[in-house]
């Protein structure tokens, strides 16, 4: 049977988290097909259409789906899932929303944050913030996935999949009220392919300015710790860890980060780690590949200067 991927948009552009997610699809099978749900989608459909290995894109257009609140989306994924041997999403607040639901109502075991296939019904999954990995089977009729999509490369462009469209509409109790986002000139820190983050050692939401300066010569995101979220030098959205966003960048670099293990679940798979910090026994220097031990309010200037 086939594979059915949820994407991920906000009605105007596919995230790159869906390609990476089609990439873990196709190493269970080859009859992959992406589900569009929103409204007024249709570059999403487009770039959905133009991912390689993707057969089929089904599209659910409607108002009603606007706001891809999971209590609908969830009844959409139950009525299609008689069709689908495995029903994936990326492991994103919002996968982590809609997932679960469809889960319960079809009365199937989810398996969260895999990182691995070893075939069409096991899979790898990481346990005890990462220290830990797990090697699951499945023998439910239908396998309720979410892709840790870190782990895997996004599929390439380069496809025609047919399209089809979805005329069932489900109608949730919930209502979409409002909603806040932060805009950034900067690239967003799930898809950045540099992130310089700061943790406690910054010593306050003032200094982050400096990172902010580094990140923006090197075309950077700027992410960091739970400790620096928890003590407010930044908002939480920035958070990277086990409880925050899992990045894997091509270059992380980490300054005033310890690196807690919760910390380390959230960036240790990225290309390059570049660890600035004082401490010489900082945990974060047994994952970097480069490390100085100076103080960063030294060094991240001259780092600057160097770039300027």
């Amino acid at each position: 049977m086939a594979i059915l991927v949820l994407a991920e948009h906000d009605n105007a552009a596919l995230k790159l988290d869906t390609a990476k997610v089609v990439t873990a699809a196709r190493a269970i099978g080859d009859d992959i097909h992406v589900l569009v749900v929103g409204h007024q989608c249709g570059a999403v459909v487009q770039a959905a259409q133009a991912l390689q290995g993707v057969a089929q894109v089904l599209v659910a257009d409607n108002s009603v789906y606007e706001a891809h609140l999971a209590e609908n989306v969830a009844k959409l994924l139950v009525d299609l899932a008689p069709s689908y041997s495995h029903i994936l999403a990326a492991a994103s607040s919002a996968g982590k929303d809609t997932l679960p639901r469809a889960a319960a109502l079809l009365d199937v075991a989810q398996i969260s944050e895999v990182i691995a296939v070893v075939s069409s019904d096991t899979f790898v999954r990481p346990i005890y913030a990462g220290n830990a990995l797990a090697t699951v089977q499945s023998h439910d009729a239908v396998k309720v996935m979410t892709v840790r999509a870190s782990a895997f490369d996004a599929a390439a462009q380069g496809n025609s999949a047919a399209v089809t469209t979805l005329d069932k509409v489900f109608a949730a109790k919930t209502q979409f009220v409002s909603q806040s986002l932060t805009v950034s000139a900067r690239p967003e820190l799930g898809n950045a392919g540099i992130i310089v983050s700061g943790g406690r050692g910054m010593g306050s939401g003032e200094n982050f300015g400096m990172l902010e300066q580094l990140a923006d010569k090197l075309g950077a995101a700027v992410g960091a710790s739970r400790a620096a979220v928890d003590a407010g030098f930044v908002p939480n959205d920035l958070q990277v860890g086990q409880t925050g966003k899992i990045v894997a960048p091509n270059l992380y670099i980490a300054v005033g980060i310890s690196g807690a293990i919760q910390h380390l679940a959230g960036m240790k798979d990225a290309k390059v780690i570049v660890a600035i910090n004082k401490d010489p026994e900082a945990p974060i220097f047994q994952v970097a590949d480069y490390g100085l031990e100076a103080d960063l309010f030294e060094a991240v200037p001259e780092l600057i200067a160097c770039l300027s």
